[in-house]
């Protein structure tokens, strides 16, 4: 069995219970995928590249060079499913948005108003393009009060990829949300990130053994051929006399 990053995390009796009860295979994927980026703005990533407790000194929300990492890594997806006609939709966080389910006090920000804007500007490596749905959002989930969902029910979609932080709040939340509305849900291993190790891996090893996929991204990129080249090919034909 290939060794996974959350396995050194676990404890003797984790790693009995997972041998005894735990997910031994994949659930699989549907026909219409989509794939589904969350959050992948600069107040997260910082607007160069830094380890974390450096880039944390002006944007304190960062997850540093391990969200960098993971911003690469979708990219080179992202550019599978648009070269595949797979759906791409972009979700991010409403601007100047108060965070009610955030229970703990903070700072005032010292921030300028152009800094702020700029922080939650989807990063260059993965912005949208024409065609593309930008929603946002006012809860941790992309499903919770937005139209995501007539969305991909409009598309016919039966399958949800999704890439983007933390591992342990939006994704999460956004993931256990799509497997109540009936998706199959994947989460991409290499293309989320968080800010604490722990954090990330039991939150991706919880979600692969109850409401997710949890896959590699080379895993997710062949996926996406395969559905696109499974696409009809349309052809004109041209009579001349």
């Amino acid at each position: 069995m290939t060794s996974r990053g959350w396995e050194r995390f676990l404890s003797e009796r984790d790693k009995e219970h997972d041998q005894r009860r735990g997910k031994q295979e994949l659930a699989g994927f549907g026909e219409k995928p989509a794939l589904v980026l969350i959050d992948m703005y600069y107040s997260v990533l910082g607007l160069e590249r830094q380890e974390i407790f450096e880039s944390m000194k002006t944007w304190p929300g960062s997850t540093g060079l391990e969200g960098w990492e993971a911003v690469d890594r979708t990219a080179e997806l992202l550019a599978v499913a648009r070269d595949n006609q797979i759906p791409v939709f972009h979700v991010k966080g409403m601007d100047n948005l108060i965070k009610p389910w955030i229970h703990r006090k903070r700072q005032p920000s010292a921030m300028s108003s152009e800094m702020k804007k700029k922080g939650m500007e989807i990063v260059d490596e993965v912005k949208p393009i024409p065609g593309e749905v930008v929603i946002e959002k006012s809860a941790p989930s992309c499903f919770q009060g937005t139209p995501l969902s007539f969305q991909l029910v409009s598309l016919g979609i039966d399958t949800v990829i999704v890439c983007g932080e933390t591992t342990s709040g939006c994704i999460r939340a956004s993931v256990v949300d799509g497997a109540t509305q009936r998706f199959k849900m994947g989460v991409v291993e290499e293309g989320v990130f968080d800010r604490t190790e722990a954090s990330h891996w039991m939150n991706l090893y919880d979600m692969h053994q109850k409401y997710a996929d949890v896959v590699g991204v080379e895993y997710a990129k062949q996926y996406f051929q395969k559905i696109g080249a499974a696409k009809p090919v349309l052809s004109i034909t041209i009579s001349g006399r």
